[in-house]
């Protein structure tokens, strides 16, 4: 049977560069998938980082804008890392996505790895459910200058140093002021971040259909100061008030440091991320699994 997508793009999980063993392994699953999509008469080609990590041979080696634009299917071998970071950089292309689980929790690589072949054969001929994640652009403004431009999927995050004491910080909504806090941090989170950093730090989960964001303050220093749930066509912007060593995050793209009066300007997105899973997918049994929700019942 043939797949009804075309081109696909294969992206894999490495290790650093020299880490041979990893990146051995890595190397082996990706030329048994490249091998199964072959023979459904796909056409694959091979994100060119991962040529240049694994190794893998035998098939064209595009970047990432390149596969954007030829490709309608790409398929990510790893975890949620990596997943982050292809699905930031393919939303403006709205390339349908899968993940294959080769990391440890896969909230989004939500296919096991040892199974495949039977889950994927089903979903390359078209039958599965598509869900589409939004995600933020952020901006670091300094001086009415933009020092930083950036797109997260999960989180923005404002952070103290590791040796420094609490930072100060203004929050807006809207041009409207929230609060001045005084706090380790701050997490402005989407639906699919919900379960990651915001989560440890006592944030909700969001439905991923849920039009909203949560902001979540890291060890507040008035304990009223709660997480708060927004519509994500709000702005929000982030003032550094006081303390040091600040840094800001979005996604693994970071920021050092942050000066005294930086504002961090978030909005939602113009661009969305495509994912596709398995037919009979459920939200809630991800997080059932991957929370160990009801375990022993």
């Amino acid at each position: 049977m043939k797949s009804q997508f075309r081109h696909v793009a294969l992206f894999g999980k490495y290790a650093a560069p020299g880490t041979r063993v990893a990146n051995a392994s890595s190397r082996k699953v990706l030329q048994e998938i490249a091998e199964f999509l072959t023979s459904l008469g796909c056409e694959v080609v091979v994100d060119q980082e991962t040529v240049a990590n694994t190794g893998i041979t035998g098939y064209p080696a595009l970047d990432v804008d390149a596969i954007g634009r030829r490709c309608d299917l790409g398929l990510v071998v790893g975890g949620d890392g990596t997943m982050l970071g292809i699905g930031r950089q393919l939303a403006c292309h709205g390339v349908a996505l899968i993940g294959i689980n080769q990391g440890r929790l896969g909230f989004i690589t939500d296919i096991p790895l040892n199974n495949y072949q039977a889950t994927l054969l089903p979903m390359l001929q078209g039958t599965y459910e598509e869900d589409h994640r939004s995600l933020m652009h952020a901006r670091v403004m300094r001086g009415g200058e933009c020092v930083f431009d950036a797109l997260a999927m999960n989180d923005v995050v404002v952070n103290r140093g590791s040796t420094s004491g609490m930072l100060e910080l203004r929050v807006e909504v809207d041009g409207q002021l929230v609060s001045n806090q005084r706090a380790d941090g701050l997490i402005i989170a989407t639906p699919t971040g919900s379960t990651a950093y915001a989560l440890s730090a006592g944030g909700p989960l969001l439905h991923p259909s849920i039009p909203g964001w949560v902001m979540v303050p890291i060890a507040p220093h008035t304990l009223t100061n709660r997480p708060i749930v927004l519509a994500d066509p709000a702005e929000v912007a982030i003032e550094l008030i006081a303390g040091r060593d600040a840094s800001a995050n979005f996604d693994m793209q970071s920021l050092a440091s942050l000066q005294h009066g930086d504002r961090i300007i978030v909005r939602r997105s113009e661009h969305r991320a495509r994912f596709l899973h398995p037919q009979g997918w459920s939200y809630f049994d991800t997080l059932r699994k991957k929370l160990h929700w009801n375990e022993g019942t």
